[in-house]
């Protein structure tokens, strides 16, 4: 890896961050607040909730095992997604890498910050190889993304590969691992000590169950983690979206046991859709969905949009022609898909 000042923006690395009102008195005790022109009435939600969400890591950091201070939480894994950008790459200039096809918010916040994108074909069983994404790089390339497990194809990507990237890229290597929870195998975030180049994201929305909360993590070096608290916005992070994920912590019993059934019920409901006659594949996948081959996505999808019933069609993106996207919902939910594609055509 370089030296993180060579692939840092100048300006980024020479930024003087916004001064929170909260920061200043940080280590102190206070009880009355006059310095952040906030009403005096309606506590605890008249006052600005804590920038750097402390509280809310330090409950993170024993459940993922990692030390709060190489923990981002942000709004969405979206927020992080855009201050790797901000962060390191300049625009018009810097690159960035990726696998094809994988989550498209990676190709939109390249586009949104004039960052040249650059797609790199998984292989037919859709897998990545470390020689084709390291070819795909230049001396302006800072970030390459993979997305393990992949969304949409649902599969992890081979240790193997990713490990041979990490040791052999001089810049930053982004591993999304939204759907972590669903596989059975070590996620990268056990290994930040290991690559000072790694920056793993994680989420709230997939297994905890909290989408609507929009809370999103990055865990990295300390370094790495400083430079998104310096660009970030002040209080990214609400108070009422802490509180949430706070409780959400004290029910982790509960989520291990939804995990369980979503697994389950994964493999039941990809079992009953290999028999529809509509299927013509399934592909093996780590995560709580699952990528389908039919015989016409575009009339199936909008059969069962008449119906009710929505799953996505990926029909549009590379290497996912006539394929369908479909979430592992509750047992009913799955029985009235089933239902629905088994009297298609009738």
């Amino acid at each position: 890896m370089k030296p993180l000042q060579d692939l840092v923006r100048k300006n980024i690395w020479a930024l003087k961050p916004y001064s929170c009102a909260r920061d200043e008195f940080k280590g102190r005790n206070a009880s009355v607040f006059l310095d952040a022109n906030e009403s005096p009435y309606n506590a605890p939600y008249n006052r600005y909730p804590d920038p750097l969400q402390e509280q809310l890591k330090a409950a993170i950091a024993p459940v993922k095992q990692v030390p709060a201070e190489n923990i981002f939480l942000g709004n969405g894994s979206d927020e992080a997604i855009d201050l790797l950008f901000r962060v390191f790459c300049e625009p018009k200039e810097d690159n960035v890498v990726a696998i094809e096809p994988t989550y498209g918010m990676y190709r939109v916040c390249a586009e949104i910050n004039d960052v040249a994108y650059r797609p790199v074909p998984l292989d037919e069983h859709f897998q990545m190889h470390a020689d084709d994404m390291l070819q795909a790089c230049d001396e302006h390339t800072k970030l390459i993304f993979i997305c393990s497990p992949n969304n949409p194809t649902g599969n992890c990507m081979l240790r193997s590969e990713i490990e041979a990237v990490l040791q052999r890229f001089q810049g930053i290597v982004v591993i999304d691992e939204a759907y972590s929870d669903f596989m059975d195998t070590k996620p990268f975030r056990a290994d930040l000590a290991k690559y000072p180049n790694l920056v793993v994201l994680n989420t709230f929305s997939k297994s905890l169950a909290l989408a609507a909360i929009r809370l999103g993590m990055a865990f990295a070096s300390a370094e790495i983690i400083a430079l998104f608290n310096k660009v970030k916005y002040p209080y990214n992070v609400n108070l009422l979206t802490q509180e949430k994920a706070m409780e959400a912590l004290k029910k982790l019993t509960q989520v291990h046991q939804q995990i369980n059934i979503i697994k389950e019920s994964r493999h039941n409901l990809m079992a009953a859709f290999a028999q529809l006659p509509v299927c013509k594949q399934i592909f093996p996948t780590d995560a709580n969905f699952f990528l389908a081959l039919v015989t016409d996505a575009d009339r199936i999808y909008h059969y069962l949009v008449d119906r009710g019933i929505i799953v996505r069609n990926r029909s549009r993106v590379a290497l996912c022609q006539q394929c369908l996207r479909i979430t592992v919902g509750t047992p009913s939910e799955n029985a009235q898909l089933l239902h629905a594609l088994r009297t298609y055509g009738e």
